[in-house]
């Protein structure tokens, strides 16, 4: 029984290569060093992945004076065939949350209502 609590708690539910592309969502502009510190893993590790995700046609890498900035295609489909028919768009929506977007606007009854 210790075994499977041990083991229990090692996994997640997210692969790193979906943890360096919602990093990069989120400030497109992110020294790879910093991921690599936010994540837990090597800065080779997340250039082994920014790699791969530029070679499946996620992102693409545009260098700006000395550092790179980076642009998600949202349209290109999850790999697994299982999650070939969602776009990864749909990832990246349901773990961003922006600020600057606005809330439901409440209705007048809400409002009234204090809600």
């Amino acid at each position: 029984m210790g075994t499977s609590t041990a083991r229990g708690s090692q996994w997640t539910f997210l692969t790193n290569h979906a943890r360096v592309l919602l990093w990069i969502a989120r400030d497109p502009e992110v020294r790879l060093r910093d991921v690599a510190a936010g994540i837990g893993i090597t800065e080779r590790a997340v250039q082994i992945i920014v790699a791969d995700l530029e070679a499946a046609g996620y992102l693409t890498r545009t260098r700006v004076g000395r550092r790179n900035r980076y642009t998600i295609d949202p349209t290109v489909a999850l790999r697994h065939p299982a999650e070939a028919d969602h776009p990864v768009g749909d990832l990246l929506g349901a773990f961003l949350h922006r600020e600057d977007s606005p809330g439901p606007v409440p209705t007048e009854t809400e409002a009234a209502a204090g809600r």
